[in-house]
């Protein structure tokens, strides 16, 4: 059921720019019961999902021809200051609002390399240069402030795209990461990965299913075995 439920999550964001898939991470379970078997005899053992992880991998960037939309190729998270405080995306379908200020599709505001909330122009064109500086009327009117992290465990999902880092440690600009303007960075999951999965899911209960039906069966007889024998 967990696999399920991640599987449909991840389905379900199959469009969604940015959005890193969910893992399983198994490990093995033995039953306590199983301890008290018969002498070297192994014990009854059976796979468990221990934690789910997410997958940072890259995923591809796919031109959209707006000009406030931008993806990273490469390492690194663009930074949004939202109510609750600074969250981290690698979805950058960004938008100018009424006050000028470049903010995500949720109204987060995008935070430039100085710290500040970047502001444009929305009478003038925005472009990128190859340094990963906007510019608009040929001036330089902000940067966008990159971050990677040395240990992403410490990242959770704070919704679809954003993501909350509760550790310590993190790295600004990461080396080699480029900021790439009319681009955004696909999901990096794939439907037919899903449908293969989803297979294997099924798959896997029906096996359960059965075994649980067969137990029942073995129990049922047990006890009308010894009905008769009482007899």
């Amino acid at each position: 059921m967990e696999s399920l439920d991640m599987l449909a999550n991840n389905l379900a964001n199959a469009t969604s720019s940015g959005f890193k898939a969910d893992r399983e991470y198994y490990s093995t379970y033995i039953a306590p019961e199983a301890l008290d078997g018969p002498e070297n005899t192994l014990p009854a053992a059976s796979p468990v999902i221990e934690k789910n992880w997410i997958d940072f991998a890259q995923g591809n960037l796919m031109p959209t021809g707006s000009s406030l939309d931008f993806s990273l190729r490469g390492a690194g998270f663009f930074v949004v200051d939202s109510a609750g405080g600074a969250l981290y995306t690698r979805n950058g379908n960004f938008q100018i609002n009424s006050g000028g200020i470049l903010v995500t599709q949720a109204g987060d505001s995008v935070r430039g390399s100085d710290g500040k909330p970047i502001r444009l122009n929305p009478n003038q064109p925005a472009t990128l240069d190859e340094l990963g500086a906007i510019r608009q009327g040929g001036q330089v009117v902000g940067r966008f402030a990159i971050v990677d992290f040395e240990d992403k465990a410490g990242l959770t999902k704070a919704g679809t795209t954003y993501f909350r880092y509760d550790g310590m440690q993190k790295t600004s600009s990461p080396t080699g990461t480029k900021i790439e303007q009319g681009r955004l960075e696909t999901t990096n999951y794939q439907p037919a990965e899903a449908a293969i999965r989803l297979v294997s899911v099924l798959r896997q209960f029906e096996t359960l299913q059965r075994a649980i039906t067969l137990g029942a069966e073995m129990n049922r007889r047990a006890v009308e075995d010894v009905a008769r024998v009482k007899e």
